[in-house]
């Protein structure tokens, strides 16, 4: 009679597996253990020990070493999110493609105004003469073509004037009076340009000046008389410290009349002419004072 399993082969003891049977050896016809059996499942159980042993090791290295990483970072301060809090924010860091230096805002200074260096003697110390004002021995304005006749150039601003002018200029203490005169075909026109000490002088000499105000004609150097008892016409005006007039008319001495059209535009073109000239004065002395 068999004492093993019936229907198969005895079972084999495990000792991890729970009810599993010692081996006893059944030769021996008794109780006694089979030493030889149980040697070989202790020698078993030694070396899985020992595997588990190495691989908890492992794990535990893997966990200290953790615990290290963790422990270095909590040491440079507090957790992730507390240590980042404390950085600037990606607007506040400058960038090198952006950034610019910074100055001080300035502005440039106004400009110097040219009438103010026209407008007093203290100021207007430019060489001044005929020549320097009108230049040249001939003026276009425009498509007209002006012929440049005799100069003329006093201290005795009331020797140049007739009428009611000589009266103006010398209550207006008038220092000098340049004339130049310029004609076309049969049209001649003279500007006399008066020279005050201050702007309050020349302004003060055209509020004077009346129709019978007359800066005499100037005539010679192959242009005929003009304007010594024909009516003609008469211009006043001022700008900074000088006072400018022009006379009119025609050289063969006939009269002056409002259809006259080419006699007005001569002396409009040439009265032009002169202000843009002070003012081209001014211009030179402020730039050149700037520049200073």
């Amino acid at each position: 009679m068999s004492f093993g399993q019936q229907g198969g082969p005895p079972s084999q003891w495990d000792p991890w597996k729970p009810h599993s049977q010692q081996p006893w050896n059944s030769g021996s016809g008794g109780d006694t253990p089979d030493w030889a059996a149980l040697a070989e499942a202790s020698e078993t159980r030694n070396k899985r020990r020992r595997l588990l042993f190495i691989g908890g090791g492992a794990l535990a290295t893997i966990a200290i070493g953790t615990a290290v990483a963790m422990a270095v970072v909590s040491a440079n301060g507090d957790d992730t999110s507390d240590r980042t809090t404390g950085l600037p924010s990606t607007a506040d860091i400058p960038s090198s493609s952006t950034a610019v230096p910074s100055f001080e805002p300035t502005s440039a200074p106004p400009p110097l105004d040219p009438k103010e260096f026209v407008s007093s003697k203290t100021k207007d110390t430019a060489p001044l003469d005929v020549p320097a004002l009108f230049p040249g021995t001939q003026l276009t304005m425009g498509s007209t073509v002006y012929k440049k006749g005799p100069t003329a150039d006093t201290t005795n601003c009331a020797s140049a004037a007739q009428g009611t002018l000589p009266k103006v200029l010398t209550a207006n203490k008038c220092t000098r009076l340049m004339r130049v005169t310029y004609v076309k075909d049969d049209v001649a026109v003279t500007v006399g340009v008066a020279v005050f000490d201050t702007e309050a002088a020349a302004t003060s000499a055209k509020g004077q000046a009346d129709k019978q105000s007359i800066v005499r004609s100037l005539s010679g150097k192959d242009v005929k008389a003009f304007c010594n008892g024909a009516v003609c016409r008469s211009t006043t005006n001022s700008y900074g410290r000088y006072a400018y007039f022009t006379i009119t008319g025609f050289t063969s001495g006939k009269d002056v009349t409002t259809k006259d059209t080419a006699v007005f535009s001569t002396g409009d073109d040439l009265a032009q002419f002169t202000f843009r000239q002070i003012h081209r004065r001014g211009e030179a002395q402020a730039s050149a004072a700037a520049n200073r």
